[in-house]
């Protein structure tokens, strides 16, 4: 984890109005309660509770960490951390991630890697995380490849805390499916993965590569949650997303006449959202998984 590595200070120098755009948007669902829903609450105590209990001094370690939603989420319900590191091949999220971070982190140690969670390694000698966390990102890695780098850099109680609530394209509002109708109309058919191709179902559940990894003891905890978004804030959030990315819209190939095709996609997508609100706004009803995974042996 050591290579491409800084504090809070260092890496938010240089902030690219990319990641300060995902950081404004970061603070906007945060201030409508998106990301620190009860049940989110629920799920953090969970974790607390479940894995940190004893430890006076925790160490937690977040792979993928993009913009630093879940350690953001994480500190203010367990104080007591002394260090955080947050692993994330993209050094502009991290520095978004940092600036999300810097009220949050009190007298924690914060630092940051710009790796990729399979290459990263203990930051320093005789590093032991006892909190491992990964949420969407963990599709997109070389699952059996972390989850060796996790045995090596945490102690013999450890746990790795796996956890999402799907996404916007998995839902079945009837808004979320106009509106994934609408992206098909300019993408295709099949779910865009950035601009490297067509996203593929993994070929193993996450379970199924716990129980294969040195934390083969897993158990299960879902948590129903219902959220209230603006047509704003969906659109916003659309823009960090791998299957509505503004880049997938306006690549290089793209023909002139063709040009600005993103512009418009989110013109048509916010004035379809305004179909879809009423009094409550646009509700999503997901359920949030944390998949807690501990070494066979332990207890």
């Amino acid at each position: 984890m050591n290579a491409e590595s800084g504090t809070a200070d260092s890496v938010t120098e240089g902030l690219t109005d990319v990641a300060s755009a995902r950081l404004a948007l970061v603070e906007r669902l945060q201030e409508d309660g998106v990301l620190t829903h009860p049940r989110l609450r629920d799920a953090l105590s969970l974790l607390d509770r479940e894995t940190l209990d004893g430890f006076d001094r925790p160490t937690l370690l977040d792979l993928g960490s993009g913009t630093g939603q879940v350690p953001a989420a994480l500190l203010p319900a367990v104080p007591r951390v002394t260090r955080l590191d947050l692993v994330d091949r993209d050094s502009d999220m991290l520095r978004t991630a940092a600036e999300q971070l810097r009220p949050l982190h009190g007298q924690a140690a914060v630092a940051f890697h710009a790796v990729p969670a399979e290459a990263s390694s203990a930051p320093v000698d005789g590093y032991k995380a006892d909190l491992v966390t990964c949420a969407r990102a963990f599709h997109w890695l070389d699952r059996p490849a972390v989850l060796r780098t996790v045995d090596r850099v945490t102690g013999p109680t450890a746990a790795v805390a796996v956890m999402g609530d799907g996404s916007l394209w998995t839902y079945g509002a009837h808004w979320i499916a106009a509106l994934k109708a609408l992206i098909q109309s300019y993408l295709g058919d099949g779910r865009r993965a950035g601009t490297t191709g067509t996203y593929t179902e993994p070929s193993s559940h996450y379970e199924d590569d716990l129980a294969e990894s040195a934390f083969s003891k897993v158990t299960e905890y879902r948590f129903p949650v219902r959220r209230t978004w603006t047509p704003d804030q969906v659109v916003g959030c659309l823009r960090s997303t791998s299957f509505a990315h503004p880049a997938s819209f306006d690549e290089p190939d793209t023909p002139p006449e063709q040009a600005g095709r993103h512009a418009r996609f989110e013109r048509e997508a916010h004035a379809l959202l305004e179909e879809y609100v009423h009094g409550e706004g646009l509700v999503e009803d997901a359920v949030f998984t944390v998949l807690l995974a501990r070494r066979g042996g332990a207890v």
